[in-house]
């Protein structure tokens, strides 16, 4: 085989990584819709860049506006329904069944447009600052009643092809209709929203939240949605409510006009998708355009891929590195796991294996630093802590979970007697060291983020590096690739911004509702009986919370909940924060909803419980994990040097131990006896202290010195 050749073989093997195969229901659009949708995703994308970086706007009216547009194009992007069984064939627009409905929402949803132009028209050309009242008065209701119909006729009628159906055109013209009517009165609303709110406050309200909770539905499924649903229900069922969980309930007009503030939607969750999230979201989109993402699989190949069970340990070291600049953990399994999974079975790997190691090396990707998914951003605005603080404190846990898949993996493999891939089959490594600067955006990340620049200057840099670095490679970024990259970045985003507007309704509910405060006593009572019983309870609140949902929804929602009673507790908001992170993210391979795993097992043809399972076995370092920087702040970069390396070595010794009592493989197969001996030294290496971790490193010692004997013998029994 030439080198061309198998260079050209390489570039296949990428191609396959790249491609992420498009959820079920996100249509596939042509002709004028496809180019009216293309150039509106370029269009939201550059809006965002020029206002975070050359037009400042006011915050509201910026996110406001990056609310309605992510919806507006979710609703033209995503059906209501699945797509899958649809063929190329084009239906009729409309039935004669939908007439009705359609000339109902139709009449009502343009008179609502036409109210909403009309003042605008009045202000900026007649001068006029308030148009008459009958204005706003008269388009709430018909722009309610437009919305509500046009959603029951995305339900009813499912799409006949990828056309946008009449009933997602009249949603995004419900989406425009709310955006103008808060952009108008953007200033007022500042101080009467939740307090002496109008009419048209309320109902435009409760239109937005309608059209966010549909677009969640649609892009991120039921979970997020029915936990939504319960949590507004419980702002008008609390007086109906036993003690622990009741309050005086809120009238219908405050609570909605409130939602959509600065208290709610508009609050942390949405000022972390309008700047941060898309902005890197915009990174990795780069990146991925310019084939700097494939690059990082190719050189987990080339490194690991000899190794026995090569391409689980490829997934590992490759999900790591994609996680970076990916999202979510099921985002990442796809990304990843359509190259990684079908090499592993084809290495000897079952199916559920394959798929439970890439699915939980790829939730390891969300706290991977510098980027972290988005949490690590949402937990800056939460607690104030500096971003790179957080990212410095992240960096040893992150590892540890690391390095105990890898173990874990190598273990099963050497049990099955497993070998690597063939060097013909692997991508050339001399080849990819001379490419090594394609890592030069993420150096220019790290390194303008040390150096003291914001967050959003630091992402700029970076972004404009991988363009420039793509000059550099065989896969150019022109003007075409650079518009490709700003589509997609609008498209990759519009799931995280779903999901971040809902999960800025759940934490107004628990701002007004003061639902935190509550689960906080509970947590200082249960702390009265034993603190690690208040942490346990802790650590099941933000798995329950965050099962079925993405990371940043996940991780707002514990963070809203949990981490203000561990606060209370005498925890620092820094570990408080990281304890609820890890098990926010560590929910996407939780049993029963573990969306990574249930991705995962898509790929690989494997039972998604079963797949479950054998996933949160292997990610069961990142259950210890925090309650180990909890007894021993070290983890977290905080303390003397020698105390921080000490504490890094022996915890890295035990999550080795540890990774050899779960596979039950330890330089041979271990007894039931050998196999809790050898818990008990992980667990006393991970706790930290000076006695435990001379006692866990004796005790591991010692089952060492045993296994090589015992597997001596066994060679010369057998020689």
């Amino acid at each position: 085989m030439t080198d061309t050749t198998r260079q050209s073989d390489d570039l296949d093997i990428a191609n396959n990584v790249a491609d992420e195969p498009p959820p079920t229901n996100e249509r596939r659009l042509f002709g004028w819709e496809r180019h009216l949708l293309v150039w509106s995703c370029i269009g939201y994308a550059v809006f965002h860049l020029l206002v975070l970086n050359v037009f400042p706007m006011e915050t509201w009216s910026f996110r406001i506006i990056h609310v309605a547009g992510g919806l507006a194009i979710g609703f033209a992007l995503v059906a209501a329904w699945s797509t899958e069984t649809l063929d190329g064939a084009r239906g009729s627009w409309v039935t004669p069944l939908e007439l009705v409905p359609l000339a109902v929402a139709g009449a009502t949803g343009l008179y609502a447009a036409f109210c909403i132009v009309y003042a605008f028209v009045m202000r900026d050309l007649a001068g006029v600052d308030m148009p008459p009242p009958w204005v706003f008065n008269t388009a709430t209701w018909p722009a309610l009643i437009s919305a509500v119909v046009a959603m029951l006729s995305a339900w009813y009628f499912k799409p006949r092809d990828h056309r946008i159906a009449w009933y997602d055109w009249l949603l995004m013209l419900s989406c425009l209709t709310v955006c103008g009517y808060l952009l108008f009165n953007v200033s007022f609303l500042q101080f009467r929203a939740g307090v002496m709110p109008t009419q048209p406050d309320y109902v435009f309200a409760l239109i937005g939240v309608l059209l966010i909770l549909e677009l969640t539905r649609r892009v991120a499924g039921l979970a997020l949605l029915i936990i939504a649903g319960v949590f507004i229900l419980y702002t008008f069922a609390g007086p109906y409510l036993p003690t622990f969980l009741h309050h005086d309930g809120y009238r219908f007009q405050r609570f909605f006009s409130y939602i959509y503030t600065d208290n709610g939607i508009l609050g942390p969750t949405v000022a972390v998708s309008s700047t941060y999230i898309i902005l890197f979201v915009a990174f990795g989109a780069f990146l991925q355009v310019s084939k700097v993402g494939d690059y990082f699989n190719d050189l987990s190949m080339a490194l690991f891929g000899w190794a026995r069970g090569g391409p689980a340990k490829v997934a590992v070291f490759a999900s790591g590195l994609m996680g970076m600049i990916n999202g979510t953990s099921a985002g990442n399994v796809v990304a990843t796991g359509s190259f990684t999974i079908p090499l592993m079975k084809k290495v000897g790997y079952r199916p559920r294996s394959a798929a439970a190691i890439e699915a939980a090396a790829s939730t390891g990707g969300q706290i991977m630093p510098p980027i972290m998914g988005a949490g690590a951003f949402i937990m800056a605005e939460i607690t104030g802590i500096p971003y790179t603080e957080l990212i410095v404190a992240a960096l040893i846990p992150a590892i540890l979970y690391f390095l105990s898949i890898f173990f874990m993996v190598d273990f099963e493999a050497a049990r099955m007697g497993m070998k690597g891939m063939k060097a013909s089959e692997l991508p050339k490594f001399s080849r990819l060291v001379k490419q090594v600067y394609l890592f030069i955006p993420v150096i220019i990340l790290i390194a303008a983020l040390f150096m003291g620049y914001s967050v959003i200057r630091a992402g700029t840099l970076a972004l404009i590096s991988a363009l420039v670095v793509s000059w550099l490679s065989p896969n150019k970024m022109g003007p075409r690739g650079i518009l490709k990259a700003l589509e997609d970045t609008t498209k990759m985003s519009v799931q995280l911004i779903a999901v971040c507007a809902c999960a800025g309704i759940i934490v107004g509910v628990i701002g007004l509702t003061g639902v935190g405060l509550r689960f906080s006593s509970m947590l200082l009572a249960i702390a009265d009986t034993s603190q690690l019983l208040a942490l346990f309870f802790a650590m099941g609140i933000s798995i329950l919370l965050g099962m079925g949902m993405p990371t940043t929804a996940a991780y707002a929602v514990a963070a809203s909940v949990v981490a203000p009673g561990l606060i209370q507790l005498g925890i620092t908001p820094l570990v408080a924060h990281m304890f609820v992170f890890y098990f926010a993210v560590i929910s996407a391979i939780t049993p029963p909803v573990a969306l990574a795993a249930y991705a995962g097992a898509a790929i690989a043809g494997s039972d998604p419980m079963k797949t479950s399972v054998t996933a949160f076995k292997l990610g069961l370092a990142a259950f210890i994990v925090p309650f180990m920087f909890f007894y021993n702040q070290g983890l977290l970069m905080e303390g003397e040097w020698y105390l921080i390396l000490r504490t890094a070595v022996t915890a890295t010794i035990g999550v080795y131990l540890l990774s050899g009592a779960v596979q039950a493989w330890f330089y041979g197969p271990i007894s039931i006896p050998v196999r809790v001996a050898l818990l008990l030294a992980a667990l006393l290496l991970i706790e930290g202290g000076i006695y435990t971790d001379v006692i866990g490193i004796a005790l591991g010692g010692a089952i060492f010195a045993y296994q090589r004997f015992a597997a001596g013998r066994k060679a010369t029994a057998k020689a």
